[in-house]
């Protein structure tokens, strides 16, 4: 299996211009815990997580960090914690320099990469573009499944199997535009949605649409509840 084959596609993205408030605002609307920066090109530029807004002092308080520790850091280090701490721009706050996968990158590989470097997703590119996000959470629902999925070549995916998933995901689309709290898998004809629905009405919706769709033989739902925060 590839990046392409388990991906969470319809993904959101941002511009550098864009105010952090508004940031903030968009992942907790959207039950997200990063966005990818993109340019006027919509190529990768950066990412915006959980991580780089925590530092901020609206959110921490404004703490004053080890003397010994400003000693022996790098001035150019010290300037960059300083305007994620400060910054009023994504562009301001955001990882740079990225780790990325190609969408044919397969998947073992791409586990290795979120292991080594000890990171919770990367964003999935096409020339440069972003097309979908790969996370932990993806992975899991393949072990999920079935473990040895993930040791598949590209040659072991069915190509009909991505022609139904990109089925799928057209008529869930179309019961629901927020699509991007949903990822469908496809394995040898059977589809898993896995997704954050409430509403049992939508959940049965998308169910017998998956159904519906050529090529299709079993459709597992995997739903949960969208959060609230209190």
């Amino acid at each position: 299996m590839q990046a392409q084959d388990i991906m969470t596609r319809n993904v959101i993205t941002i511009t550098a211009d864009m105010a952090v408030r508004d940031v903030a605002a968009l992942l907790l609307e959207k039950h997200i815990s990063a966005v990818p920066v993109v340019d006027g090109g919509d190529k990768l530029i950066g990412i915006v997580s959980e991580g780089d807004l925590v530092r901020r002092p609206e959110i921490a308080g404004e703490k004053r960090g080890s003397w010994w520790l400003d000693v022996i850091s790098k001035e150019s280090e010290r300037a960059s914690d300083h305007l994620k701490a400060h910054g009023r721009t994504a562009g301001q706050v955001m990882t740079a320099n990225v780790a990325s996968v190609d969408e044919n990158t397969p998947v073992a590989v791409a586990a290795q990469l979120l292991e080594t470097r000890r990171i919770k997703r990367v964003p999935v590119l096409r020339d440069g573009t972003v097309v979908g996000i790969l996370s932990r959470a993806d992975l899991l629902r393949v072990l999920m499944m079935q473990p040895e999925v993930l040791s598949q070549t590209p040659e072991d995916v069915r190509a009909d199997d991505r022609k139904i998933r990109a089925a799928v995901e057209q008529t869930i689309h179309d019961i629901r535009s927020d699509a991007m709290l949903m990822n469908v898998i496809v394995d040898g004809g059977t589809v898993h949605l896995w997704g954050m629905v409430d509403e049992p009405e939508t959940r049965a919706a998308m169910l017998a649409a998956a159904e519906g769709c050529d090529g299709v033989g079993e459709v597992e739902g995997h739903f949960i509840r969208v959060p609230t925060w209190a």
